[in-house]
């Protein structure tokens, strides 16, 4: 559905825009005198939106390209000159408001309250005013009857003045641009049916149609809220990246000083002390220090690194053991954490330009019903000459033809899947998520946490003596190190526990039990002369040596091999090291394979994907999957990934079997069924029903009680959908137990 937002009422709220010395100020100085201003755009729902408001841009002076980002409703305006543009002018002339964009705007969201107490008002005035028509048209006397249309009056006009302006602004923005939209022939016909009812109410008529005009708001409002919820749960992920991001850095001087400076001032060749436990703002070169550092972010490597002088890192490194002085090669608006939240924001842009199946039909919706019953109204006024009984019978033929079925054909199929893949332990964020769902014919898997569990365990613990293990675990307990929290499972609590415990950045742990000395850590450090891998040595001579590997997630195999049974094509993108991918890739049967991928990589990946003319799916679950689960045609995540991976995924699987993925895309592929099963049921009924209410047999009261049955046809339909795979497939996650797989994986006819 269209759903434009007016421009002057919220501008009003927010003060006015603001002058162009303001915007200025606040833009950014690219490249080659091109500067950017960037605008948050409440107001925007859908891909309409988009390209009402791109498109009003062309037109603009200066303006050299203007994008608008869905999920974080923020628009990018790049123009040329000495003075911004008419930005917002331009924006408010396209029926919008809109103001600075801070990334605090992302967390507000009062639409959906706005939607929640409209629908409330709606819903509370049509039960009150349909007790009171029960009683009008089971016969009552016709005081009583007075009474009740007045007493209907005085509820249906503050509920349509509250519920209604949803659609009632709308509408009047669209008009005002010269354009129509979905809120129009439904803002036409409430106001039509209240008037005739309110005149006929005065003039002591007989009948009067409050309750339809009501209850058709109601209808209405109870699908968009819906589709407002299932929206906004895509808009968190560019939100969570950014507050990861560090505020600041502490910088140190010349004179051996150090001060706390804001990311704002962080310059290339500053020099910076990173502590344990910080994370690195910009990219940069150690300096001094040695340090073991966290790269999941940047490359998904699942194992600590050891970094030393000469090492160059990237921003969104967490450092995790020794202090680190680097020279910064970036500041925080170039950095590699900084180029994240462009992918992300530059992929989602280009994902929220997917035209829901309801907006496609939105756009044949509005000029064929105006065009009919503008018809309606001419040729019972030509054979008549009754305008009374010709706006009746128009407003007869808006009601019936009233949206209702159409705005919840997608909105309650969406809705009762998101139930359905909840009691399969999957969670779906976005309703247009399960559209492109149903469409893809590519899987793409990240290794690190998605094929695999993500946790190191120790692959040949069978061939150390237990007591050398117990020593090693004993000894790893008292570090943090990822390979030490692994080892630490071992420690059986000996009588004799380390002592004199020192932990080495980069190298390992060093401790005595007893009188002898051990080392725990890099092979060359522990032994002299040691090659490669984790070591335990004792007095510097070699006790064990420790192979770490990543365990493959539950049904990881069975899943791959159920996408591929059903003509899905699968890879993996990992930015692990390839020798550690292919050993993965061999266990599940995948040929394509590409290791060692930065962020911007798997992004790149998927675009050529996506130029070849194919639709993928990206599973993945690390910081740095978050720009490729963006960009994907639709994305899922398991419930362990990283926030910022959760927030970027369409779908998150709550159990630990892979084989949510089959079931998942089964569940999507039967919601696109029944969608256009409720489509059909819908254009059906407008079939049957308008040349009824044309021909002057259908009342405004008839008709919206053909348009409540119609709603209810569409919703029982949706409903079938919670039958699909038998009772006995659901909540077995819950249980601990593996659900049944569903039919529809087994084929993708």
């Amino acid at each position: 559905m269209s759903c434009c937002a007016p421009g002057a009422e919220a501008a009003a709220e927010l003060g006015g825009p603001p002058s162009r010395d303001e915007i200025l100020l606040a833009s950014r100085d690219l490249a080659n005198g091109l500067h950017q201003t960037d605008l948050s755009v409440p107001g925007v729902h859908c891909a309409a939106c988009i390209a009402a408001i791109e498109g009003a841009f062309r037109r603009v002076p200066g303006v050299e390209q203007a994008r608008l980002n869905l999920s974080a409703r923020r628009l990018s305006v790049k123009w040329r000159g000495d003075m911004p543009p008419a930005i917002f002018e331009t924006v408010m002339k396209a029926g919008y408001s809109a103001h600075l964009f801070d990334n605090e705007d992302a967390a507000i969201d009062p639409e959906l309250w706005r939607l929640v107490r409209a629908t409330a008002v709606a819903g509370f005035a049509s039960m009150n005013i349909m007790l009171l028509s029960v009683s009008v048209w089971s016969g009552a006397e016709p005081e009583t009857r007075q009474a009740f249309h007045w007493v209907s009056a005085a509820l249906a006009f503050p509920a349509l003045l509250y519920s209604g302006r949803v659609f009632f602004a709308a509408a009047w923005s669209a008009l005002r641009q010269g354009r129509t939209n979905m809120e129009v022939p439904i803002s036409v016909g409430v106001i039509l049916a209240f008037a005739l009812s309110l005149y006929d109410t005065i003039a002591g008529g007989a009948y009067a149609y409050f309750d339809a005009a009501v209850s058709l708001l109601f209808f209405l409002l109870i699908g968009r809220s819906l589709d407002h919820v299932m929206r906004e749960k895509a808009r968190s992920a560019v939100r969570g990246l950014v507050q990861l991001m560090p505020r600041g850095a502490t910088v140190e001087r010349e004179d051996g000083t150090r001060d706390y400076v804001p990311a704002s001032q962080i310059e290339d060749g500053m020099l910076l002390a990173v502590a344990p436990g910080e994370r690195l703002l910009v990219d940069g070169i150690v300096r001094s220090g040695r340090s073991d550092v966290d790269c999941s972010l940047v490359s998904g490597e699942s194992v600590a690194q050891s970094v030393e002088a000469g090492s160059t890192l990237r921003a969104g490194t967490l450092n995790l053991t020794g202090a680190l002085t680097l020279t910064a090669t970036s500041d925080a608006g170039n950095s590699s954490l900084a180029e994240m939240v462009a992918l992300m924001e530059a992929a989602d842009g280009g994902r929220s330009r997917y035209r829901r199946i309801a907006d496609r039909a939105a756009r044949l919706y509005s000029p064929v019903v105006h065009l009919t019953a503008l018809l309606t109204f001419v040729g019972w006024m030509l054979a008549t000459d009754d305008w009374h009984n010709a706006i009746s019978i128009a407003i007869a033929v808006l009601i019936i033809t009233c949206p209702c079925a159409l705005g919840l054909a997608v909105p309650i199929v969406h809705t009762v899947a998101a139930r359905r893949l909840f009691e399969a332990g999957i969670m779906v964020k976005d309703g247009s998520a399960l559209e492109r769902l149903a469409d893809i014919d590519t899987v793409l898997f990240d290794k690190t946490g998605t094929l695999t569990t993500g946790r190191l365990r120790l692959a040949n613990a069978s061939e150390i003596e237990p007591y050398t293990l117990a020593i090693a675990g004993s000894i790893a307990a008292r570090s943090n190190h990822p390979v030490s929290r692994s080892l630490a499972s071992f420690d059986d609590g000996l009588q004799t526990v380390p002592t004199a415990i020192a932990e080495h950045p980069g190298l390992g742990v060093e401790a005595r039990v007893g009188q002898d000395l051990y080392r725990l850590g890099r092979a060359e450090w522990a032994v002299s002369g040691g090659t490669a891998g984790t070591m335990l040595s004792r007095n510097g001579q070699p006790l064990a040596s420790f192979v770490m590997e990543d365990s493959l997630r539950q049904d990881a195999a069975s899943a791959v091999e159920a996408l591929k049974r059903d003509g899905y094509a699968t890879a993996i993108l990992s930015g692990d090291q390839q020798r550690t991918v292919l050993r993965v890739a061999a266990q599940l049967g995948v040929s394509d394979v590409s290791a060692r991928l930065l962020p911007r990589e798997k992004v790149d990946r998927i675009a050529a994907l996506a130029a070849a003319g194919r639709k993928a799916m990206m599973v993945g679950d690390g910081l740095n999957d978050a720009p490729a689960l963006s960009a994907a045609h639709v994305s899922m995540a398991p419930s362990g990934a990283s926030d910022i991976g959760r927030n970027a995924a369409d779908l998150v699987f709550l159990r630990q079997s892979l084989l949510a993925v089959p079931d998942a895309i089964g569940i999507a592929r039967q919601a696109a069924r029944l969608v256009r099963q409720n489509f059909a049921l819908a254009i059906g009924y407008n079939a049957i029903a308008i040349p009824f209410a044309i021909a002057g047999n259908v009342t405004p009261l008839f008709a919206a009680l053909a348009m409540s049955g119609s709603s209810i046809v569409v919703v029982a339909n949706a409903l079938r959908l919670r039958g699909v795979a038998g009772a006995d497939a659901s909540l077995g996650w819950a249980a601990g137990q593996l659900p049944k797989p569903l039919p529809a994986v087994a084929g993708r006819a």
